[in-house]
């Protein structure tokens, strides 16, 4: 009898603690922004380094990570070709502009191919995520590459996301991976604030609109997903010109109409996590 007793009142044993409350946070930010797309060449970098801007204009610190580490561009967008600090134990961001910025790019030669198996990728965000040393910042933009591959998982399973904003052209190709990716995020349960039409149309010197991708594509998948349209942003020469100098267009042309369309999604995303 006593022994039945016994068993009758063992403590359950406690369940674990899930992985997604385990995540580590990126030491010296207070919210961390993906920015992403399954599908390369839809301009994730140029509306990553104009988002910071639109969040500094809105009194925002903000920091930028290049977490491409296959083809890093931040230091083109920005326009900075110097090497971090380091202290040996931590690299110190890059300044420009107000903003924090780290890539691999600052790190090894612009022309240096990186081709690396999957650990050396993982070894590499864990350098970018770990051991920089971010200053008080209120938002931290990153840059991910394409794809859903070694990056996206290592930052789903290990790292503090408090959003990601998906970046997709409007033409069915792209909007086939960005389907992809959106279940990705799902899955990995890491919150998506919102899809945004990139390149979405052409204002001709006629004065015309020319949906050159198509129209429409990326909001209606928003809707079939249930996810937030964050906004249409045009193909502008200017955009382009701006990253090819390194002088983002949000910085150098804060009340541009295009500048304020990022403005406007800068807002929703503050109004989402902030």
């Amino acid at each position: 009898m006593s022994g039945n007793k016994e068993e009758n009142t063992k403590k359950p044993k406690e369940k674990p603690v899930p992985k997604e409350f385990k995540k580590n946070p990126i030491k010296g930010t207070n919210f961390t922004i993906m920015v992403s797309s399954a599908k390369g060449g839809v301009g994730k970098s140029t509306f990553a380094i104009n988002l910071t801007f639109a969040l500094q204009k809105l009194g925002k610190k903000v920091g930028l990570l290049d977490a491409d580490i296959h083809g890093p561009s931040l230091p083109k967008v920005i326009g900075l070709n110097e090497k971090p600090k380091s202290d040996g134990k931590l690299l110190f961001p890059l300044e420009k502009y107000g903003a924090q910025f780290m890539s691999l790019g600052f790190l090894v030669d612009e022309k240096t191919p990186m081709i690396w198996r999957g650990p050396m990728v993982i070894s590499a965000i864990k350098t970018l995520t770990e051991k920089v040393a971010w200053k008080d910042l209120d938002f931290l933009i990153i840059d991910m590459p394409p794809g859903t591959g070694d990056t996206q998982l290592t930052f789903a399973q290990d790292i503090k996301v408090d959003g990601s904003i998906i970046i997709s052209t409007p033409q069915e190709l792209a909007l086939m991976d960005v389907q992809r990716g959106i279940q990705m995020f799902d899955k990995t349960k890491i919150k998506i604030l919102g899809l945004v039409d990139n390149m979405s149309f052409f204002i001709g010197d006629d004065g015309k609109k020319y949906n050159i991708f198509g129209e429409g594509g990326v909001e209606k998948t928003a809707k079939q997903f249930d996810k937030k349209f964050l906004g249409q942003i045009p193909i502008s020469t200017q955009l382009r010109e701006s990253a090819d100098l390194g002088l983002p267009f949000t910085y150098k042309e804060p009340d541009h109409e295009i500048s304020k369309i990022f403005l406007e999604i800068a807002k929703k995303i503050m109004q989402d996590v902030g």
